[in-house]
């Protein structure tokens, strides 16, 4: 026979529940959003956190990690609520926005590598060569700017034939 108390009713403090989702949660949106970038793909680095950090809590809800369903809806609850916070924040202040939601780098300008932002997403010269063959450009000359996004995709612009290239030398990879 099912013990419905300990279905609904919490065994964990509540409070420890919204702690714990709490640091979790926002010690993973630090190491994803410094670290991470370029490895979180496609997805956004928080529709990303939310998805794997609710899938886990749910998990632990359903398969009686936490002996009732509230505790699992809270932890659900405090995830849900950390990430749609710092959208909101992200969304009212211009300063909030920048540390939630980083801007794209630059990693080419005008056939130059920008070596230091290079170095700084730990971009080598062959992957950048493999992303400009992928986009079926062979002379870093006739590229005008190649941008590392947010999400952790890659853009790149080539300049428009028969556009002067400034006086600047073509460049190589290396």
């Amino acid at each position: 026979m099912a013990d419905w108390g300990k279905v609904f009713i919490p065994d964990t403090p509540l409070l420890e529940i919204v702690v714990r989702g709490s640091v979790m949660y926002l010690a993973l949106f630090t190491l994803l959003r410094v670290i991470l970038k370029r490895e979180s793909g496609t997805t956004g680095v928080t529709d990303l956190l939310v998805i794997v950090l609710l899938a886990d809590a749910a998990q632990n809800g359903m398969s009686g990690g936490y002996n009732s369903i509230t505790d699992g809806l809270l932890l659900v609850g405090v995830i849900i609520g950390w990430s749609y916070l710092l959208n909101a924040v992200a969304y009212r202040w211009q300063a909030a926005a920048r540390l939630i939601r980083p801007n794209s780098l630059v990693l080419v300008r005008d056939g130059e590598v920008m070596r230091d932002n290079m170095r700084r997403e730990l971009i080598t010269n062959e992957e950048l060569h493999t992303l400009l063959r992928q986009q079926g450009v062979s002379d870093l000359a006739d590229v005008r700017e190649v941008r590392m996004e947010p999400d952790g995709r890659f853009s790149v612009t080539t300049r428009t034939p028969g556009r002067p290239r400034n006086g600047r030398s073509a460049g190589g990879f290396g």
